[in-house]
């Protein structure tokens, strides 16, 4: 009777295993796709900010050179330098 009762542990412990190995699984790639987002967010909230940064700058330089703080050579040189067309 011991016999049949092991079979049937061992089969149960089987089962456990799967199931715990499916666990495991998804944990990790839950893990990954956490790290994967937090970065991409990071990455995308610095290019936002490397934006308004840019325009916010070249607010700046147009209203200094409306003002007549800085030569029609030194805005087109800045706003070359800050990428702006």
């Amino acid at each position: 009777m011991n016999g049949g009762n092991d079979m049937m542990n061992d089969g149960a412990g089987w089962a456990m295993g799967l199931g715990g190995s499916l666990w495991m699984t998804l944990v990790v790639v839950a893990a990954v796709a956490i790290v994967v987002a937090l970065g991409w967010l990071a990455v995308s909230g610095a290019a936002g900010r490397r934006s308004s940064q840019s325009a916010d700058a070249l607010q700046i330089l147009k209203a200094r050179f409306a003002r007549g703080d800085i030569t029609e050579q030194e805005y087109e040189q800045a706003r070359r330098l800050l990428g702006s067309s």
